[in-house]
């Protein structure tokens, strides 16, 4: 496409004035990419006028065409948004900014970049949805051009389009789009189905073109008896849409009953229905097959009625019945109803509103998610996940992610009603909380004023986003003082297994820290948070140890210095340890939990300020890390510990999940005289038996011993030693 090819289309809806502003917009974005070029060697300026010709096909306005020509110059060139806002306006700079990458900071990996990014578009998409518009047109031309990329490049840009992209174009009714994104992504995820998908279609082509303008002419004859003026014509089947069903449903290529489909558009709601009235007449229907769309839309607004008959040569025939309005709507989604053409400020009409209420959200779930990660996650599930349809006892239709559970539509349905739920009925019976709706279920929940309120379970069977979030938000109102008590506790059992003094470690600076990292107004409130599972303990953790930690690196240097020739000195006896330093006087010495290694181990000392030497297994998987050597000292265990002090182990047992294995297990440990601290076991789906426990022993001898005993007991399959 050319710039007069983007001018032309702009044109045909546009008026003189918004066409102009366009092409100063090229202009603009042409001289701030000069001398850049695409990997296939077309000047990059190409790249943004195709972007701004695929939402003139989707008649834009002119806003949303302008932001596409310069989506790219403030991410690849020296403009800045304050020279967008100059001189193309706020409303331009605003969408420019919401689909620019982030770049101004530094990230853990390329997965986090990228998540970040997607969370960037899509609460700023949540603020104007044609910022989306804009990504997806952005995203559709990249795809056209994939070819000149790298293969890895290719594979990552086509799993990201099917993961996101193209169910966000499906999520917003843009199927123009979202057909042609999932094709190419297949072509380069898996061209060997791709291409033998396209040849089977070539094969039949002939037949299948004769026999749709068979149908076409028989159809077009009965709706002029009638006097219904109908657009009929053959539907394209698109190449995903089959490699889905053949995947995914083990479906052989002339076992798809839609690759013959035909399209009937007329002029009104009731010639939708008389001229399905024809259609069933005419050929028998298939059961099961009809699906009306127009009492009940989809989600993304798309309207239709949906039927298969037995065509005149005995083969399944799928007909589609719409009108003019909704085959608009069913091609270019929420850009069908942009009301820019009508003067109005807000970007869709009102009455399409309501269907668009779940972007709404996005804003709520990112303020509540730890990081850009789980943000794209609980996105994933609630936008782009397979729906189900459910029924109020009123009729209304609530649409939720497949899986979920009453609960879901209760806090869907009001905030209250979650709160106070006690019950559900399905279709009339009483029904478990963590039963699985399906689609045309019919739900009433049974509430109570003297509720105690959500359980904390219900966090583990919601599917929905928003479920979870008022979940937590109860919690974190309702039981504020219950939370501090129970989430400082966390925090400081936590410190003392990692070996820090609380008293040391919660310090004002470090609480800061902790507070400006999550956005929190004070410590109770860190405390709260971590007491309703608003955040983990762990993360909370790790932000408070991050200056003790540091300072722990940053000095193992100095330490290492004082001891130039470690081996040279004599050694030093640890009583309470059990273990012989080599060349290291009064340093604390503490046996690592994450090993647990007890005397008869090879062993091995690793330096850290503050809190001496810890004492690893030499296979121990935390002391293998770049600069570790540089910590190291060699120990070894006193001879005089060998049966003076008892170590915890833990040990993991399989074997057959039979009765009694468990009481088996225990009764042979206490024959050898040995404590047992801790003991739990579960049973999988394969009856394979899992066993944890942590015993209490004087060596690797004592140790053994335990092992052989538990492996003479009958159907067990192993015992191993395992690490925290």
């Amino acid at each position: 496409m050319t710039i007069e090819d983007l001018l032309a289309k702009a044109g045909s809806y546009l008026s003189p004035e918004q066409v102009n502003n366009v092409e100063r917009a090229y202009n603009f974005a042409k001289k701030a990419h000069d001398g850049q070029y695409r990997k296939s060697g077309d000047p990059y300026i190409m790249h943004p006028v195709e972007v701004a010709c695929i939402l003139a096909d989707l008649e834009m306005d002119p806003t949303t065409i302008i932001s596409g020509l310069l989506h790219d110059v403030v991410e690849d060139t020296s403009v800045s948004l304050d020279d967008i806002r100059e001189k193309f306006g706020g409303e331009v700079a605003l969408l420019v900014d919401g689909v620019t990458k982030l770049r101004r900071f530094e990230f853990k990996s390329k997965e986090d970049q990228q998540a970040e990014n997607h969370r960037k578009m899509f609460v700023a998409m949540a603020q104007d949805l044609r910022c989306v518009l804009i990504k997806l047109a952005d995203r559709l031309h990249n795809m056209r051009t994939l070819k000149y990329m790298s293969a890895e490049k290719q594979v990552q840009k086509a799993n990201e389009t099917l993961e996101i992209f193209a169910p966000l174009a499906n999520r917003l009714g843009i199927s123009a789009i979202k057909w042609e994104l999932e094709d190419i992504a297949l072509r380069y995820l898996n061209p060997q189905q791709y291409y033998k998908i396209v040849n089977l279609m070539k094969r039949k082509r002939n037949e299948r073109e004769e026999y749709i303008s068979e149908v076409t002419d028989e159809i077009t004859e009965r709706v002029k008896e009638v006097n219904i003026e109908a657009e009929i014509s053959g539907r394209p089947k698109h190449i995903y849409s089959i490699y889905r069903k053949m995947e995914y449903q083990h479906k052989q290529f002339n076992q798809i009953y839609d690759l013959l489909a035909v399209r009937i558009i007329v002029k009104s709601i009731k010639d939708c229905y008389a001229v399905l009235g024809i259609i069933h007449t005419h050929w028998k229907p298939m059961p099961g097959r009809f699906k009306d769309y127009i009492a009940m839309p989809k989600a993304n607004m798309y309207q239709s009625l949906h039927t298969t008959v037995i065509g005149p040569k005995g083969d399944p025939l799928e007909v589609q019945i719409r009108t003019e309005e909704m085959h608009k709507v069913a091609e270019y989604g929420i850009a069908a109803h942009w009301a820019y053409k009508e003067g109005k400020s807000k970007g869709y009409n009102n009455k399409f509103e309501d269907k668009l209420a779940w972007f709404r959200e996005i804003l709520e779930w990112q303020n509540d998610a730890e990081d850009a990660k789980e943000f794209m996650e609980s996105l994933k599930v609630d936008l782009f996940s397979d729906m189900v349809f459910v029924f109020t006892p009123k009729g209304d239709v609530i649409e939720l992610p497949a899986g979920s559970v009453p609960i879901d539509f209760a806090y869907r349905i009001h905030t209250e009603i979650g709160n106070q739920t006690v019950g559900a009925k399905v279709n009339g019976k009483m029904v478990t909380l963590d039963y699985k709706l399906k689609t045309g279920d019919i739900i009433e929940m049974l509430t109570s004023k003297h509720s105690y309120g959500p359980s904390q379970d219900w966090l583990k069977i919601t599917q929905s986003s928003a479920a979870k979030n008022k979940i937590r938000q109860w919690y974190k109102k309702q039981r504020r003082e219950e939370n501090v008590i129970k989430g400082r506790e966390s925090i400081e059992k936590e410190l003392k297994a990692q070996g820090y003094d609380p008293k040391e470690i919660l310090t004002e600076e470090n609480i800061s820290n902790v507070a400006n990292k999550y956005n929190f107004t004070s410590e109770e409130e860190i405390y709260a948070a971590v007491g309703y599972n608003g955040i983990t303990t762990k993360q909370v953790v790790t932000r408070l140890t991050e200056k003790a930690r540091k300072e722990q690196e940053e000095s193992a240097e100095e330490i290492l210095k004082s001891f130039p020739d470690v081996k040279s000195y004599t050694s030093k006896r640890r009583a309470d340890s059990g273990v012989r330093v080599k060349g290291v006087d009064n340093l604390l010495i503490r046996l690592s939990k994450c090993c647990n290694p007890v005397p008869g181990d090879d062993i091995i000392g690793y330096i850290t300020k503050g809190r001496g030497v810890s004492i690893h297994r030499t296979d121990c998987p935390n002391i293998a890390h770049e600069n570790a050597d540089q910590r190291l000292l060699e120990v070894e265990w006193e001879n005089d510990t060998e049966k003076s002090k008892q170590y915890n182990v833990d040990i993991e047992i399989t074997g057959f999940d039979r009765s009694g294995l468990l009481n088996d297990v225990l009764q042979s440990v206490a024959e050898t005289h040995t404590m047992i601290n801790a003991a739990s076991g579960r049973g999988d789906k394969n009856k394979v038996a899992h066993i944890q426990m942590t015993i209490s022993i004087n060596n690797i001898s004592h140790l053994k011993r335990v092992v052989e005993r538990i492996k003479k007991i009958p159907d067990i399959y192993a015992v191993k030693r395992v690490m925290q």
